[in-house]
């Protein structure tokens, strides 16, 4: 097919690095650690596509100072009606797989089309300081001078499956500034697979050559989210294993249930080394696009992801409320101590707490 051709065109002649920064506007603006920080400045900024000011942007709706929360959604309100214009891409994989390779090679080949491409990378947080350990930056240093992406490392910051509370707000603040492209890559721990699932449209599974015993050891349910499982590092020698290995996997997916309605879930082999089939998985992912749109399902699974998060949203507000008041807080020590010491049960104790 054409694209697949111009595709396969631009990805050979991707350069081995890119000069030169976006020339979006770089205007000085006050830090968000400024109570007095100017809302529509920062507005028109990440409307104008402009790297600097959507980075800042994200670090307010991050920011845990009561006032600066108000303010970055204040600010997102304003950004709403630019919002969900992209294609959402979540991509997982087992350990080696080589995801930070693969999204930078899938990354500069989208850009050399003419796309705008956000990376939020899923960072795993210290236990003892909170911050971010990978630093994907660091692994994507090609993608990173790309002026046409943008990467966001972001920590856990100790949230349930590992994903950032505030990574749906940053996707929607991506979309405002213009990116048409977004991919969520995920930490790979179990629970976070499937929390990114229910944020994005299309989910990639990469894994590698030799499914034998990954077969066997990988989780049904993982397997279940996937939109198409991406059989990695098929180069070199593992090129004629990687096709036995893709074999495999379409014969296993026979017997389970495809992660959306009305798609048959994929599985093709790729090199982001020798920079082979990279170009079949934007068809497919172009194709599945099409197919969810026609049918319909789509809108109906940005729907349910919406209210999905409008509810968590109000779960986490309750928790938070709860722990702000001085009283229950000793409450629960109290009665946690009696928990401990037999005199009462969890059940007990529980009742005692919301009466």
């Amino acid at each position: 097919m054409d694209s697949e051709k111009t595709s396969r065109q631009v990805l050979k002649g991707i350069p081995s690095s890119h000069d030169g920064m976006s020339s979006a506007p770089r205007k000085k603006f006050k830090k968000p650690g400024d109570q007095t920080v100017d809302i529509a400045e920062i507005a028109e900024g990440v409307k104008s596509g402009s790297r600097l000011f959507l980075g800042k942007a994200i670090t307010l709706l991050e920011s845990l100072n009561p006032h600066h929360k108000k303010q970055g959604q204040e600010l997102l309100n304003q950004l709403l009606p630019l919002t969900g214009n992209s294609i959402r891409i979540g991509i997982t994989g087992v350990p080696g797989a080589g995801k930070s390779t693969f999204i930078e090679t899938f990354g500069e080949m989208l850009t050399a089309l003419g796309h705008r491409v956000a990376v939020l990378a899923i960072d795993p947080s210290s236990s003892l300081t909170g911050g971010s350990i990978l630093g994907d930056k660091t692994r994507m240093e090609q993608l990173a001078r790309n002026p046409n992406a943008f990467i966001r490392p972001s920590p856990t910051a100790g949230t349930l499956g590992g994903v950032h509370k505030k990574t749906r707000e940053t996707m929607l603040l991506c979309e405002a500034a213009g990116y048409d492209i977004i991919l969520v890559e995920t930490v790979g721990v179990g629970q976070s697979e499937t929390l990114v699932r229910g944020m994005v449209d299309m989910f990639l599974l990469l894994v590698l050559t030799g499914a034998g015993d990954e077969l066997q050891g990988m989780k049904k349910g993982i397997l279940e989210l996937a939109d198409a499982i991406i059989v990695h590092k098929a180069d070199s020698e593992n090129a004629r294993l990687a096709k036995k290995t893709v074999a495999e996997y379409k014969s296993m997916l026979h017997f389970l249930q495809p992660a959306t309605d009305g798609w048959k879930t994929q599985a093709l082999a790729a090199s982001s080394l020798e920079k082979t089939g990279i170009p079949e998985i934007w068809d497919l992912v172009q194709q599945f696009e099409q197919n969810v749109q026609e049918s319909g399902n789509w809108k109906k699974r940005r729907q349910t992801q919406t209210k999905d998060w409008f509810r968590s949203m109000i779960t986490d507000q309750l928790h938070s409320r709860f722990f702000e008041d001085p009283a229950k807080r000793s409450q629960v020590k109290e009665l946690e101590q009696q928990v401990l010491e037999g005199e009462l049960t969890v059940s007990q104790a529980i009742s005692f707490l919301f009466e």
